[in-house]
């Protein structure tokens, strides 16, 4: 194992957390100290794409929230829970179910920037403490709207209201859309499951494989700059460089969708050696990469 990131398919049942003390296992079995995170969490109940980052690359973890994440949701109508999925308990029933037709109407209108209440059982600090370890204990959790966004929804089959794909931005939580579903339609619904499909440009591996990335494989939302040995060294010891043209992004992001905060991949012998902000006439490295990805 090295530096990178590795794609992995996440089974439902383990948390992500325990994807990531795995990880740590291996590295220490092969003698390795080296740091481990993941890029977004999935619940225990969902399954799909789960980016674990090892060593250096755990420095990218906040370059992944921008990004479009696929989700492949199935409904439950007639129940509300307090959880939003199916382990919740009960709330509140409806013994009408919308159609097809309408449930299609109201995906393809709510796209774009909503607020949105995350659940009670969510990963969201009150406090510097997690809402679903404030829940577990029972005690009462009031979280606030947060804006979030929403690229596209839409029913999987046009002749059934349980199954909805979703594009959205790192923050949204389908839990909370489904819920808010059932009641803008009059009814009421909650989450069976949960799959995702897609962060950025890379898909789910099949179960039980994961897929190694690394140098310009790496973030290839942002253009790139191949640097020369003297940019290199000067970028090393905190100098600023010249700007030039970069080379446009290996993987443009949906058209509409929101924008992300302007940063250079500087990659030097095939590795992704500084993330690189430009500064009027000049780039200049926020971080520097040591040894390398």
């Amino acid at each position: 194992m090295k530096s990178g990131l590795y794609l992995v398919h996440k089974p439902v049942g383990p948390s992500s957390a325990s994807l990531v003390r795995t990880f740590q296992k291996r590295l220490k079995d092969a003698g390795l100290e080296l740091a481990v995170g993941h890029g977004g969490t999935l619940d225990p109940f969902a399954s799909g794409l789960l980016i674990i980052m090892v060593g250096q690359a755990t420095r990218l973890m906040e370059l992944f929230h921008g990004l479009p994440k696929g989700y492949s949701a199935e409904v439950s109508w007639g129940t509300e829970t307090d959880t939003g999925d199916h382990h919740g308990t009960v709330i509140r029933s409806s013994e009408f179910i919308p159609s097809p037709q309408e449930v299609q109407k109201y995906l393809l209108s709510s796209s774009g920037w909503i607020n949105q209440i995350p659940p009670a059982t969510s990963a969201k600090k009150i406090k510097g403490v997690s809402a679903y370890k404030l829940a577990h204990r029972g005690e009462k959790v009031v979280l606030p709207a947060s804006s979030v966004y929403l690229h596209e929804a839409k029913l999987t089959h046009p002749q059934s209201s349980h199954q909805i794909s979703l594009v959205c931005k790192g923050g949204f939580y389908v839990r909370s859309f489904v819920r808010d579903l059932g009641i803008e339609l009059g009814s009421a619904a909650h989450l069976s499951s949960l799959h995702r499909t897609f962060i950025g440009p890379w898909e789910c591996p099949s179960e039980g494989t994961e897929i190694f990335l690394e140098g310009s494989q790496l973030i290839p939302w942002y253009p790139r700059l191949q640097l020369t040995e003297e940019e290199f060294r000067a970028l090393s010891f905190g100098q600023r460089i010249m700007s030039r043209p970069c080379t446009p992004p290996d993987y443009p992001l949906p058209n509409g969708f929101p924008s992300l905060p302007p940063v250079i991949r500087g990659i030097f012998q095939n590795r992704l050696v500084a993330l690189i902000h430009p500064e009027g006439d000049q780039f200049k490295a926020f971080a520097n990469l040591r040894g390398g990805l």
